[in-house]
């Protein structure tokens, strides 16, 4: 019996014990579940880099033939295609520039101030960011259509600002709600001026959470296409001319265009984090 219960224990042990297997696996899980969804995001990307380097035999660009780089030598081949996206750059700078203006100065006031109508403008300044894009597109074509404005390129700069405007509130208001007032509280100690005061210390704070906005106000303007469909009239954007072209034969030269962008965006990003790491060692 003695001899039975002493052999039994060490496959009782081993049975208890974790796999090997098993609990590496339960310490990177959230690794692998990381980048598992980093690969979901990224494989469309790829796939629009791969398929720009091929040269279809008939219109539509869906199915690999063979390799040429005949389409990054002439990007500008397709009529129309470099037109679209430099207008598209073009509108995308300036609600850029208008909504990051505007925004910080509300977002500002929203953070800084009391006022009757605060909670509403709050309410208000989310409500773009709430409501699908068609219902705005849609309001905005009404407005403009009953106050006689001809639909093109200042519609559709005004309609980019317009949604714009709530996501650089978003990220610059959370950035001044958590500053520190007794940083300016010391340089006006210190016999600085307002002016002062706001250029060297609320300024260089409040600066990434403008940044942030600006960004993402660049991207959200460049990318839309049911907002600016509505408001666009007979002007064409590179997200429409896209779409326009997908119906006729998409030609490979969207996909360089698209390519440079993502190499573009990922550069700005490892360009971003190099200096961020500088700057904490320094």
């Amino acid at each position: 019996m003695a001899a039975n219960a002493t052999a039994a224990t060490p496959s009782t042990t081993a049975a208890r014990t974790p796999n090997k297997g098993l609990r590496w696996l339960r310490r990177n899980i959230i690794t692998l579940a990381g980048l598992t969804t980093l690969a979901y995001l990224v494989l469309p990307n790829v796939i629009v880099m791969v398929f720009s380097f091929n040269k279809p035999n008939g219109r539509f660009n869906y199915q690999w033939q063979r390799f040429s780089t005949d389409a990054w030598t002439d990007p500008c081949g397709v009529a129309d295609l470099c037109g679209s996206l430099g207008l598209s750059l073009q509108i995308a700078v300036w609600a850029t520039v208008g909504a990051t203006v505007l925004g910080t100065m509300i977002a500002f006031a929203l953070a800084r101030y009391r006022f009757r109508a605060r909670a509403g403008v709050n309410t208000l300044i989310f409500l773009p960011m709430a409501m699908p894009e068609v219902v705005m597109a849609a309001s905005l074509a009404t407005l403009f259509l009953n106050m006689g404005i001809q639909f093109g390129f200042w519609t559709i700069l005004i309609a980019h600002i317009m949604f714009c405007l709530s996501f650089v509130v978003t990220a610059v208001k959370a950035r001044v709600m958590s500053m520190d007032p007794r940083l300016e509280q010391a340089a006006q100690d210190l016999y600085a001026s307002p002016v002062q005061t706001f250029l060297r210390v609320t300024l260089p704070i409040a600066a990434p959470g403008i940044a942030s906005g600006a960004l993402l106000s660049f991207a959200l303007s460049f990318d839309d296409f049911i907002i600016t469909n509505f408001n666009a009239g007979s002007t064409v954007t590179f997200p429409m001319f896209v779409w326009g072209s997908a119906q006729r034969g998409t030609p490979v030269q969207i996909n360089v265009i698209g390519t440079a962008m993502f190499l573009v965006a990922v550069l700005c990003v490892v360009v971003g984090q190099l200096a961020g790491k500088r700057r904490k060692r320094s």
